[in-house]
């Protein structure tokens, strides 16, 4: 099956691609324009993408939303991680201000909220997949992207960061693999 991710995001459409093989994962036309992210919650940022990716080419269309929550935060970045550091704002930018704010070693969560819409059918299904870990004290490693580099996932027992992991290890524990897995095995369940 051929699915188009809804994101402008070249490390997202790279991830995916490998995460929901054998589907083909498409990356999104430049001429569709995808809504704010203005949801109170991962699922609705994600469902309003893939309602608007596939409304707009009538094809079968997944979309995230996807970030960190720290509990010292109350839950903050949250939806907002993309753009923590203000509307423009990098990856270092975003998190130099999480390690300012947030103590190391406190708890955090990645989640991905994962959404699935087919247009002719009509379908929609919603899956969320997440990974707990603490916050390292300074940034480390050189894979991944976003909060990877001080992310240390409780999965593990080496105190790497999700950024030292090797893409075989990240995607056996990340959230974006556990939302992809959970949407797997959903498509196997629903005979598409």
């Amino acid at each position: 099956m051929r699915l188009l991710l809804a994101t402008r995001n070249p490390h997202k459409v790279r991830e995916f691609g490998e995460l929901l093989a054998p589907h083909d994962v498409d990356e999104l036309p430049a001429s569709v324009l995808l809504p704010p992210e203005v949801g109170d919650t991962f699922a609705a940022n994600a469902l309003d993408k893939a309602r608007a990716a596939a409304a707009a080419t009538g094809r079968i269309t997944i979309a995230d939303d996807s970030g960190i929550a720290a509990e010292a935060l109350g839950g903050a970045p949250g939806v907002r991680s993309a753009r923590y550091a203000g509307e423009h704002a990098t990856d270092e930018e975003n998190l130099h201000k999480l390690l300012h704010e947030a103590p190391a070693g406190s708890p955090v969560a990645y989640v991905c909220a994962l959404a699935y819409v087919d247009p002719h059918a009509p379908v929609e299904h919603l899956v969320e997949g997440r990974c707990t870990g603490v916050l390292a004290a300074e940034p480390r490693g050189t894979g991944g992207f976003g909060y990877d580099h001080a992310f240390i996932p409780d999965d593990r027992d080496d105190g790497r960061t999700m950024a030292e992991l090797d893409p075989e290890e990240k995607h056996a524990i990340s959230h974006r693999a556990r939302a992809a897995r959970a949407l797997l095995e959903w498509l196997v369940s629903a005979g598409t």
